[in-house]
């Protein structure tokens, strides 16, 4: 068997892997200190089981999870925490299973007896019991974990949507009503074929065809905007000044 230990506590890990060997001296055990290692390791090594911590900084055990379970391939998933309110009001005790911190040898045994992948009804459980601090992009046969607060814009070409931040862009397979049901409110549809990040947003000008434009912190890039979103648009930066 193979293990993948997510923590970004070295002690917990050094724990959970000592256990797992008393458990299984034969076990192949894998750690990773955060959700982009963790994602790297189950695409490359397929780890059967994966013990992941609920709170961690950057992604959150939960938040990972969710994103697992979009690879073609997803391990088993038991969750590990200190913290015992965090599995009654994110999942359903009976269906993904939890170890509360410190990990006792026969209640990780027992768990790792009935662990199982998560599914798809288990998955948007997980997406509305968190909120997403990132989208997941394949990126050269890798997901590549983007935090939505480094996002400019989003804009949709042919088939794919343009991820831009400050520093890369990203071609992601999804649609944009899709990513604007996901993002919420911290986005604005300029457009049919654009969103942009309200945090990113400096202001408005005209290009040199004479279209309103919407232009950004940080990058010169400019998104263009319809007629019918320009007073939208205005609205809301008029809003922002008053507050």
């Amino acid at each position: 068997m193979k293990y993948l230990i997510i923590d970004d506590e070295f002690l917990a890990r050094a724990r959970l892997k000592e256990l797992l060997l008393r458990l299984d001296p034969k076990a192949e055990v894998l750690e990773a200190e955060n959700g982009q290692q963790a994602l790297d390791l189950c695409e490359s090594e397929r780890p059967d089981t994966a013990l992941v911590d609920i709170r961690m900084p950057g992604i959150s055990g939960i938040e990972l999870v969710y994103h697992l379970s979009g690879l073609d391939y997803s391990p088993a998933v038991i969750f590990t925490t200190a913290y015992s309110e965090y599995a009654l009001e994110a999942f359903d005790a009976n269906a993904i299973d939890y170890l509360l911190k410190p990990v006792q040898i026969d209640r990780l045994k027992r768990a790792l007896q009935k662990a199982d992948p998560i599914t798809k009804v288990q998955s948007e459980s997980l997406k509305k019991a968190t909120r997403s601090m990132h989208i997941s992009i394949s990126q050269k046969g890798k997901i590549k974990l983007v935090p939505i607060q480094s996002i400019c814009y989003l804009k949709a070409e042919n088939k794919y949507v343009v991820v831009k931040t400050a520093k890369e862009e990203y071609l992601m397979n999804d649609t944009l009503n899709n990513l604007e049901q996901e993002l919420g409110d911290t986005f604005i549809r300029v457009h049919r074929n654009a969103l942009i990040s309200t945090g990113h947003l400096e202001g408005l000008e005209k290009n040199e065809d004479g279209h309103w434009c919407v232009f950004f912190r940080g990058i010169p890039d400019h998104v263009e905007i319809s007629r019918r979103q320009t007073p939208v648009i205005r609205s809301w930066l008029k809003n922002r000044s008053t507050e």
